[in-house]
């Protein structure tokens, strides 16, 4: 049996290794957020709403659906995707905007260049890689923004006849966090570093 000194010198042991967890985790994503390199992708949104955490929006990208034509790194006998991780490289346009130039499964072979970036995703199994329009749909870890309450609805509304962006930060391995989300060159919600 535990004496009264061991059991609190147990319990601050406990409680100094959960903090150190939450503030490690937390450190990564605002280093990612205040050093990443910066892209900004156009969204497709559908607005739902979470019970316990409000209002969000699910976003989709043109990065949501890779064509696997786009994929460079396909086995010539592969009829489906198993659960791997892809990386898209892309490439900044003349709007701004940056779009998928071409993907890999596991690692890029090179680095990106000055107008390019490399953003990681997981793509499940059972996507189907036959067909000449066959595509994948990577998850990236950026598909949902939460909003203040009650806004939700009007940015859904908003961005059906205009577009919106969402500006990333992209740590050097390809891990994206949301930045911001845009319309146009306005500023509407930007994330806190911490």
């Amino acid at each position: 049996m535990m004496t009264g000194k061991k059991l609190v010198i147990s319990a601050l042991v406990l409680a100094l290794v959960q903090i150190g967890f939450l503030s490690w985790i937390i450190a990564g994503r605002a280093a990612i957020l205040r050093s990443g390199r910066e892209v900004l992708l156009k969204i497709e949104p559908v607005d739902p709403r979470d019970f316990l955490r409000g209002d969000y929006i699910i976003l989709g990208y043109e990065i949501s659906r890779i064509p696997v034509k786009m994929i460079a790194n396909v086995p010539a006998d592969k009829l489906a995707s198993d659960d791997t991780s892809i990386v898209v490289r892309l490439k900044k346009g003349a709007d701004g905007y940056w779009a998928p130039a071409t993907a890999w499964f596991g690692e890029a072979p090179t680095a990106a260049g000055a107008e390019e970036a490399d953003i990681s995703g997981h793509v499940t199994q059972g996507w189907d890689l036959r067909g000449e329009d066959a595509t994948i749909a990577p998850d990236y870890g950026i598909e949902r923004f939460y909003v203040p309450e009650g806004e939700g609805l009007a940015i859904q509304n908003d961005i059906r006849v205009r577009p919106f962006g969402i500006r990333l930060a992209l740590a050097s391995d390809g891990t994206a966090q949301i930045k911001a989300l845009v319309d146009g060159d306005k500023t509407l919600f930007e994330e806190p570093l911490y």
